[in-house]
């Protein structure tokens, strides 16, 4: 008994490794500047989705579906509807500032570094990128057209198949050769915006799928990331006796998977819709995602994660966007 409390701990803050003290690696892995880092992608995602919806005139909205979990939960939790945009907000402020506390870490920040984070995020996106492109590539042969329809398809963003459910899947018009990493909500912006030229449509298009992916890469890892791992890990180490070892490796790649299939199967307001039709190439890639935002996030923190899952997001759409959409 008391060598599983020394274990605990041991291993009970979220870093995986412990960084030179008051280092920038040590600084930037606290959740005091994971606030500070991810506040001003916060409001960026909040007064964007409002602009996104107010646009779009519809009672559906644009959302994250990890942003609309959490606001569900909260609502059943007692919050009111007043509050529903912002709750999942403060939500996330809450747990970083409990985390702060427990980790007995400075409070202490430095502005200076929230450049070098950012810089930081960008660079640890590009590995994702390369490796979207290179599993995401179209096949040269192009002499077999019923072949070449299918690939086409599968590289389209714009899938929405759920038209049955109340729930449909927020697309863009871009091809999709870099794969997106968010999961999304709401009606088709281009459905609202038929009236507009196809400039217009297209900007709107990509502003929404750039807002959607900042959303996408605080609420996504918070949910599948800070949550669900540390979820996992008690079931497996406390409920199933597994070792310290064998609990990480099945709660990353568990949480790996199930980050991967949300984007393919969601479940919103108690219903099940498909947001996309399974691909192999496509889940495979994101459980890999997921296996790269879990090892990051125990070892530079959650505003480092979240960061570059989000740069990662943004980026994506900007090469979607630049180099292969269906317009060029």
């Amino acid at each position: 008994m008391s060598k599983r409390i020394k274990q605990r701990k041991r291993h009970s803050t979220s870093q995986l490794l412990n960084f030179a003290k008051d280092s920038y690696l040590d600084r930037t892995s606290r959740p005091i500047y994971a606030i500070i880092f991810l506040l001003p992608f916060i409001i960026f995602y909040e007064v964007g989705t409002i602009l996104i919806n107010t646009d779009t005139l519809n009672q559906s909205q644009v959302r994250v579906v990890a942003f609309v979990w959490l606001q569900n939960l909260l609502e059943y939790m007692g919050s009111s509807d007043k509050l529903a945009w912002v709750a999942p907000p403060v939500a996330v402020v809450i747990i970083l500032v409990a985390l702060q506390l427990s980790s007995r870490k400075p409070w202490g920040f430095s502005l200076i570094d929230l450049c070098p984070m950012g810089i930081e995020c960008i660079l640890l996106a590009v590995p994702l990128i390369v490796l979207s492109l290179f599993l995401n590539s179209p096949p040269e042969p192009k002499d077999d057209i019923d072949r070449f329809g299918n690939n086409a398809k599968q590289y389209r963003m714009a899938s929405g198949l759920s038209h049955d459910s109340k729930l449909e899947t927020y697309n863009t018009n871009y091809d999709k050769i870099v794969l997106s990493c968010s999961s999304i909500t709401g009606n088709s912006l281009l459905a609202a915006t038929t009236e507009t030229d196809s400039g217009e449509v297209k900007s709107d298009s990509l502003w929404a799928s750039i807002i959607t992916g900042i959303g996408a890469g605080i609420y996504e890892e918070l949910v599948f990331r800070l949550i669900l791992i540390c979820i996992l890990m008690l079931f497996f180490q406390d409920l199933l006796r597994f070792s310290h070892k064998n609990s990480i490796i099945l709660s990353v790649l568990v949480s790996a998977a199930l980050f991967s299939a949300h984007h393919h199967i969601v479940f919103v307001n108690g219903q099940l819709a498909l947001s996309a039709a399974f691909n192999g190439t496509e889940f495979g890639f994101r459980t890999i995602a997921g296996v790269y935002f879990a090892v990051l996030f125990a070892i530079r923190g959650f505003g480092i994660t979240a960061g570059t899952h989000a740069f990662y997001d943004i980026i994506a759409t900007v090469i979607n966007a630049a180099f292969f959409s269906s317009g060029n």
